[in-house]
């Protein structure tokens, strides 16, 4: 009643059948379900892919390189973790205190690495997120966003298939269908070597890419500044072998996310 629909075709689009709904309806339902941005977002996302024919179904595969310019912007932000992520979460690009900041994901010697397989599938992220739980539900709901936007893509089809089949904790999830945009707000991280980091973070997208950096910074003065310093100083020790876990994280091969292991 509060969309103006009749129930008979408010059930159909309940069940999956958006063909053919006019923007119209789906502001008007949008609005009686009271839906948030992300949601609003998802709904119009999930009646685009049901209304495309089958040559724009045929979508690109995502992005596993960054362009030489932006490896140059990431290196110039200095006293900043930054990186580079494309839809699926895979981890692409980094400046040297953002390898260091993940080096706890970048142990795995998958190429290239891929933050939800390390949320769900590797121990160490219980201990390297503060609140694992929100880190769980909010990189399941941003892969739900994704899912409908590019419900055709098969290398995230995949990803969300092994996590399934591997976590019982992200099929609890997916099964929630929630959604969410992940623009800004705070990461609470316990780093094996300089201990607990409160930052801020801002997540911008390249546009035309589908690619996404983000920036984490402390309050300065702060404890977590400190920390950031004391983890740009590690980053830069020499071991035994001649080499640290960010510099053998940042070679060639690895900033661009290849490897010859698939991923």
């Amino acid at each position: 009643m509060l969309a103006g629909v009749s129930v008979d075709y408010y059930t159909r689009l309940e069940r999956g059948n958006l063909q053919g709904a006019s923007r119209e309806v789906l502001d008007s339902l949008a609005r009686a379900l009271q839906l948030d941005d992300p949601e609003r977002t998802y709904l119009f996302d999930l009646a685009q892919a049901a209304n495309e024919d089958g040559r724009s179904r045929r979508r690109k595969m995502p992005s596993q390189r960054v362009r030489p310019s932006v490896q140059r912007m990431l290196d110039a932000i200095v006293g900043a973790p930054a990186w580079v992520r494309n839809a699926r979460h895979d981890f692409l690009a980094a400046n040297q205190l953002g390898f260091a900041l993940y080096s706890e994901m970048l142990a795995d010697p998958i190429r290239p690495a891929n933050n939800a397989r390390f949320v769900f599938l590797n121990p160490r992220s219980q201990e390297f997120f503060v609140d694992w739980d929100r880190a769980a539900d909010d990189i399941v709901a941003m892969l739900r966003s994704e899912a409908g936007r590019s419900p055709y893509d098969k290398t995230l089809a995949d990803l969300i298939g092994e996590l399934s089949m591997r976590s019982e904790t992200f099929r609890t999830r997916w099964a929630a269908h929630n959604v969410r945009f992940h623009r800004t707000g705070r990461k609470q991280l316990c780093h094996p070597v300089v201990g607990d980091l409160d930052l801020s973070y801002e997540a911008m997208e390249l546009p035309g890419e589908d690619l996404t950096v983000l920036v984490y910074t402390a309050e300065p003065g702060s404890p977590s500044q400190d920390a950031l310093n004391l983890l740009a100083s590690w980053s830069v020790t020499v071991d035994d072998s001649g080499r640290t876990a960010v510099h053998h994280a940042t070679t060639p091969q690895n900033r661009l996310g290849e490897s010859a292991e698939p991923s």
